[in-house]
């Protein structure tokens, strides 16, 4: 099966069967059918493309509902470390991050539901990260973690002095101060 269970409710890592010869390698990185087969039943309406270079970090992002994402994310170069946090009331792992690394290399990507702050720190000397969503951007919507919220305890894996950050990522609220309106639906 390529989809691997995570300890939070929907957050699924997906691996796909990477085909491999003297030419180079070929894989699904997407099919309908294989999500429908998995029980993973979600239509993504729009792609997006970073590409970063090393010590950025982004995030902790998110859209509030009823304009809340599920991204399916994957790294087309280099390597991240993708981060999550469970923003859902009512979950068993509200509160809780998850980290993941992500490279071109082991080709692994991170079904992310909507419901959790998403982010990543960039591990290599550039990366590109695509992925897809299931509902279009709404800047109204838009919310956000301080990504060094002492309460997360997240470890980007990056030095402090070599972290690039946004303006806008420096001012987001700590988890407990965040806007949030989404509940677990088990």
């Amino acid at each position: 099966m390529p989809f691997i269970k995570t300890e939070f409710p929907g957050l699924l890592i997906f691996e796909p069967k990477v085909f491999e010869d003297s030419r180079g390698y070929f894989f699904e990185s997407y099919n309908e059918n294989t999500c429908k087969e998995n029980d993973v039943h979600i239509r993504f309406v729009q792609d997006n493309q970073a590409r970063s270079s090393y010590g950025v970090v982004r995030g902790l992002h998110y859209q509030l509902d009823p304009h809340a994402q599920t991204k399916f994310i994957r790294v087309l170069s280099g390597a991240i470390l993708d981060v999550v946090v469970d923003l859902r009331k009512g979950s068993p792992t509200f509160g809780k991050t998850y980290s993941l690394e992500l490279s071109a290399e082991n080709k692994l990507q991170l079904l992310v539901p909507q419901g959790f702050a998403h982010g990543y720190s960039v591990l290599s000397a550039t990366s590109e990260v695509f992925y897809k969503c299931d509902t279009f951007y709404n800047k109204e919507a838009e919310g956000g973690v301080l990504f060094n919220d002492p309460a997360l305890g997240i470890d980007w894996k990056i030095p402090q002095e070599k972290q690039i950050i946004s303006d806008k990522d420096l001012v987001h609220p700590a988890f407990e101060n965040c806007k949030n309106n989404f509940e677990f639906k088990p």
